[in-house]
């Protein structure tokens, strides 16, 4: 394939991936946060200690975490389909790629809450801070580097994943991977997907670290 007719499709897969990867990401972490937080506050010795709730939740995020994406995939598709109008392209592959993640991020944001200083919450407690007020205004704040951290390591792996959903018709850098290059044995087109994977990952990796630094002032 020459370059005349390599670059356009690269840019328009790159965008594709961009937008299947930017909103699973932000809705994955939205959710992946609140259930991080239950599971802190409901845990044993947590704010909120709630033995039956927080066995419920911890199962039900071990269990999403532990079904392979390509099975998700499948399984997701009457979801896919109600919510999107389609199961096949870049919009439709959004569904699963954050509901693959919110339970990695769930995991995340709960290890980082854990690492957060017992003695600066017992401190807000003694204060007479509520729940609320100790979630968002001590916890939340003091685990913000690890957060953006772990939003960092989620952004990271969905763009493996959306390389994935590609390859059963998600469109992105995936399906011209294995369309352009794969199925045709153009060698170039996957050394130039390739390429531009790995600089949106390290790209990503870079802001990300630079943003974790950049709010901690510990």
């Amino acid at each position: 394939m020459t370059a005349e007719v390599l670059w356009p499709l690269l840019g328009q897969a790159t965008l594709e991936t961009l937008w299947m990867v930017l909103p699973a990401a932000l809705v994955a972490q939205l959710l992946g946060t609140a259930l991080g937080v239950l599971l802190t506050l409901w845990r044993p010795g947590g704010l909120r200690p709630n033995r039956a709730a927080f066995q419920l939740l911890d199962a039900a995020v071990n269990i999403g975490r532990s079904v392979p994406f390509i099975i998700l995939l499948v399984l997701l598709i009457p979801v896919t389909r109600l919510l999107t109008g389609t199961s096949i392209g870049s919009t439709a592959a959004i569904v699963p790629l954050a509901v693959a993640a919110i339970p990695f991020v769930a995991r995340l944001v709960d290890g980082a809450l854990q690492e957060v200083p017992a003695g600066v919450v017992e401190a807000a407690r003694a204060m007479g801070a509520t729940t609320a007020q100790t979630v968002f205004k001590v916890l939340l704040p003091e685990a913000r580097p690890a957060v953006i951290h772990a939003f960092t390591v989620m952004l990271v792996s969905l763009i493996g994943s959306s390389a994935m959903a590609g390859a059963i018709g998600g469109g992105g850098l995936g399906d011209l991977a294995i369309r352009y290059g794969y199925q045709r044995f153009d060698t170039g087109v996957m050394v130039a997907t390739v390429v531009v994977l790995l600089l949106l990952v390290q790209g990503m990796q870079w802001a990300g670290d630079r943003a974790s630094a950049w709010t901690d002032h510990r």
